[in-house]
Order: structure tokens, then sequence, then C-alpha cells
């Protein structure tokens, strides 16, 4: 109905249907039957067909404000997709680990922003479990995971580390809660360590293990600058490094926003 909303306004507005065939690019038989069309519709004439030309009836006039809303209401329509499609607009929602949020994350979704400053981005920490949840129910449209997921992202490895001076041997183990993969990969190689902290924040066990209060079993891109300071030291260790691999997470290609399949295809690159 939209063509032939627009075909009786370029009647309207042009005077003869003449006119309107050719700024429709149609023939005039065409675009009688268009009208035909819309008044068997709408159930009444619109239009009084004469010599003068084609003039609106009570009916058409009626229509004629309607008839420009609609259109004008596709048309915002269109330039709203227009602008998702095209980045101008949108919002991407991803959640991950510590590790992902602290050290992989930060320059990728720095250069997303520059890249596309008007994408809202929201970031959300959280264990493996909880996010893979999230994204299956649509809270979240893209998860960084260490348990397979939908792709591979990169390969990341993890070592013990403690302060410079103390000895590690002595020392209990730092580590995440139950649910956080370093956690796992823990329990798994290291099934007899004493658990002296269970922290949520990979900041807070940094912290500790630099003021001597153990070792701790982390991502060598999480403690890169603090052992080429010297703030911390690797702990030799034949269980180690312990190698994982990252996981980006989503519900298929076809099924995230442009603003997320933009962010996937960044992450991917």
């Amino acid at each position: 109905m939209l063509d032939e909303l627009q075909q009786f306004l370029w009647a309207v507005e042009t005077g003869t249907l003449t006119a309107a065939a050719k700024r429709a690019h149609r023939s005039q038989p065409a675009l009688t039957a268009s009208i035909h069309r819309l008044e068997d519709e709408l159930g009444a004439r619109l239009l009084d067909r004469g010599p003068g030309g084609a003039r609106p009836t009570a009916a058409g006039q009626a229509l004629i404000p309607w008839a420009r809303a609609a259109l004008a209401a596709v048309e915002r329509g269109r330039r709203a997709v227009a602008e998702i499609e095209g980045l101008a607009a949108g919002e991407v929602r991803i959640g991950a680990g510590a590790t992902a949020c602290s050290v992989w994350l930060p320059p990728v979704l720095t250069a997303f922003r520059a890249a596309h400053p008007a994408i809202r981005l929201y970031l959300r920490e959280g264990s493996g479990d909880r996010v893979l949840q999230d994204v299956a129910s649509g809270a979240l449209d893209l998860a960084i995971v260490a348990d397979e997921g939908t792709e591979r992202w990169l390969e990341d490895e993890l070592v013990l580390v403690a302060a410079p001076g103390t000895e590690p041997s002595r020392l209990p183990h730092l580590t995440f809660p139950h649910g956080a993969s370093h956690r796992a990969l823990l329990d798994e190689h290291f099934p007899d360590a004493e658990i002296a902290m269970e922290l949520s924040s990979l900041a807070a066990v940094r912290a500790h293990v630099e003021r001597g209060m153990g070792v701790a079993l982390l991502s060598r891109a999480a403690v890169r600058e603090r052992l080429e300071e010297g703030a911390l030291v690797e702990v030799p260790d034949p269980r180690t490094p312990i190698r994982r691999t990252l996981w980006l997470v989503h519900r298929g290609p076809d099924l995230l926003s442009p603003a997320a399949r933009a962010l996937r295809a960044m992450l991917l690159s």
C-alpha cells in the first residue's frame, strides 16, 4: 500500500495522472490501476478525474495528511535501520573473566570505541558459567571464556608467580573462587595446594602476591610488566606453564546486531 499512497500523493501534487505517472516512472494505465487498488482498499473514491486533471475528493482530502505521515514514518524507520547498519548507533554487551577484562580486552575495546564512538559498550566481569548463561538468554551479546565456545580467540598460558626474596615452597596459594577458570586449573594441576585466599579480583590476587602473602597461578600476560619490573618472579615448576585456549562465545553471527558483528570481527582480527 505504500507505493499506492505515494502515487496518490504525486497525483494530488502534480494535478494530473500523466505527470504523476512520469514521476513514478510508470505508464499512466499502471498508475491509474494503482490508484484504483488504493480506492478499493479504502472503499472510497479518492480522485475526481476530468479534462482539467485529477483533484482529490473529500475522502482524498481526508487521506492526504495520513498518507504523508505514513510515508514519513516509514522513512524515519529506514533511517533508523541505516544508522544501525552504519554503526551510527547501537550497543554491545560483553562478558569475560578477570584476565580478559584486565589484559586482553582493554586495547581491543579502546580501538573499537575510537572507530565507532557512537556505539555504547557494556563490559561485565564474571565467571564462565554466568556469562555463558547470559549469552544464551540474550543478556550479553558476546563473551570470552576459557571453556570451549563458539570460536577460538587466543592462546594463553598460566605461570606460578611470587614476590622476590620469598620461599615459594613455604607459601600458600592465593586464587579465585570456584567457577573461575584459574581456580579450575589450579585444582586440576595442584590438587594438594594450600589455599589461603579466594579473591574475586585479579588486581587483589596480584597485590597480595607482591606483598609476599603467597604464590598464585596467573596468566603470564597479566603479570608480564610486574615480572619485567621485578615486583614479581616466576616460580619454576614442572607443571607450568599451563596453556589454555580462550574462546569467543555468541549465539551465531547471523543473530548478532551490526554493532556486535563489528566487535566480533575486531576481536577475531
